[in-house]
């Protein structure tokens, strides 16, 4: 999944929703608004799950710092003299 790719899904869905708007304040017909919310919410699916896609492959990849084997930080006393 590209940022571009998410980008397009994000678009397509702010379109969808656009249109839909638009639709409602024009007075179309119930049954049209209805499958203009359909498609609006698929749209939302769609950008869901490309955004979830995204994020899995850009996610950033924890450094591991290794432990250090065998050695232990010891603290050593001065005897006194």
């Amino acid at each position: 999944m590209t940022a571009q790719e998410l980008e397009h899904a994000e678009k397509r869905m702010q379109q969808k929703w656009y249109d839909l708007v638009m639709a409602e304040q024009k007075g179309t017909a119930t049954p049209v608004l209805e499958r203009m919310y359909n498609a609006y919410m698929l749209a939302v699916e769609e950008y869901n799950r490309c955004s979830s896609d995204y994020q899995c492959e850009h996610q950033e990849q924890p450094i591991s710092v290794p432990a250090q084997q065998g050695k232990t930080a010891t603290r050593h006393k001065r005897k006194a003299s």
